[in-house]
């Protein structure tokens, strides 16, 4: 696929294999490790890597639209920009993307070609709204604060200028943090036996790694929904995204077909028999390296008796008693959620890098 835009490069659309091992992988493979390349100069740091096989299974989700688009130079792939979008539901107005360049590939108009391949598409297909998280590479005054007044990005960043010249609008900022394993049990011990305090009679902790057990999934796509409603979206339109048990099962399923172990903790309200929260922790293979905290929701109704705080040491525990020896966990956070950030740095958790969640209206 070429883009109509006027550039002296081509824009194309790779393709998305069906695995790591299909012939028509090596674009994929190739666009996976520069975005990797790209991440790892900004951090000084290779931890936040996702290898191709642990990748493609998001990739491959049958209820989004994902589209990974590259620039070449000399055959290399020197840029990349990515689309998605739900297929169908008001989370289908919104599309989310994102533009990388390698380093010594900038201010050649790759990004701005990119930025405007991908916000065409958004507007062919008739998307009202795009939403980008972008890294936050400095600490330099002067800063630009999101809406909610909690965080801030350098506002001469040469992506924040790049952004809000191109009419993006900064709505929100978040906050990656890291913790380092082993944790301190004595500290981790005292933080378990007052979230179980809290937490009473009224809720029962439930754990397993793999496969969610069938009783669970109504719920569980459920409090996947509610992660589009309930969870802080600062000054973005962030739509609702309807999960079904069928949608959570196929991603589930995906997801253990690749590479990563995932390890769940949720909370049973036990007067109700359903779930009040949920905390999922995804595991590379390699226990050299870091493990990713995803989704973690406390239901709105169940908040204030510290079952976040017992999610968290849950999905650390189990992680830890099955496969101990990776060297932290990584979770990402909207800095005006004051409530998580106190459970992540009451079980130790420091700051480690942060995002803009920036938007534009179509």
């Amino acid at each position: 696929m070429t883009s109509t835009d006027p550039a002296p490069f081509v824009i194309e659309r790779i393709a998305i294999p069906a695995s790591v091992d299909a012939p028509d992988a090596a674009d994929f493979v190739e666009t996976v490790a520069v975005e990797n390349e790209i991440r790892a100069d900004a951090l000084g740091s290779d931890e936040m890597a996702w290898l191709p096989d642990e990748q493609l299974p998001n990739w491959l989700d049958s209820y989004m639209d994902m589209r990974w688009f590259v620039v070449r130079d000399g055959g290399r792939i020197v840029a990349t920009g990515s689309y998605e979008t739900r297929l169908d539901g008001d989370a289908a107005t919104t599309a989310y993307v994102d533009v990388t360049v390698l380093p010594a590939f900038r201010r050649r108009g790759l990004g701005t070609a990119l930025l405007a391949h991908v916000e065409e598409v958004a507007r062919r297909e008739g998307r009202t709204q795009l939403i980008a998280y972008v890294r936050s590479t400095g600490e330099a005054e002067p800063r630009l604060l999101p809406p909610t007044g909690a965080g801030s990005v350098g506002a001469d960043d040469a992506a924040t200028r790049f952004l809000r010249g191109h009419g993006w609008v900064l709505g929100q900022v978040m906050r990656c943090s890291r913790l380092a394993l082993p944790v301190d049990e004595e500290a981790l011990g005292a933080i378990r036996e007052r979230a179980r305090a809290a937490a009473g009679d009224d809720y029962r902790l439930h754990t397993w790694v793999g496969r969610s057990p069938d009783r669970w999934i109504a719920d569980l796509a459920e409090l996947e929904s509610r992660m589009s409603t309930d969870a802080p979206s600062g000054g973005v339109d962030e739509p609702e995204d309807v999960w079904t048990p069928e949608r959570f099962r196929d991603a589930e399923e995906k997801s253990l077909a690749g590479p990563r172990t995932r390890f769940t903790a949720v909370v049973e309200h036990v007067p109700s028999g359903r779930l009040a929260g949920f905390s999922q922790v995804e595991a590379p293979a390699d226990r050299s390296r870091p493990a990713f905290q995803q989704d973690t929701l406390v239901l709105k109704e169940h908040r204030g008796h510290r079952l976040g705080w017992l999610l968290k040491v849950a999905t650390t525990d189990l992680l830890t008693a099955e496969r101990p020896g990776h060297p932290g966990i990584f979770t990402f956070n909207a800095e005006e959620n004051r409530p998580m950030l106190d459970v992540n740095e009451a079980v130790g958790f420091v700051p480690f890098e942060y995002e803009g969640v920036w938007s534009r209206k179509l």
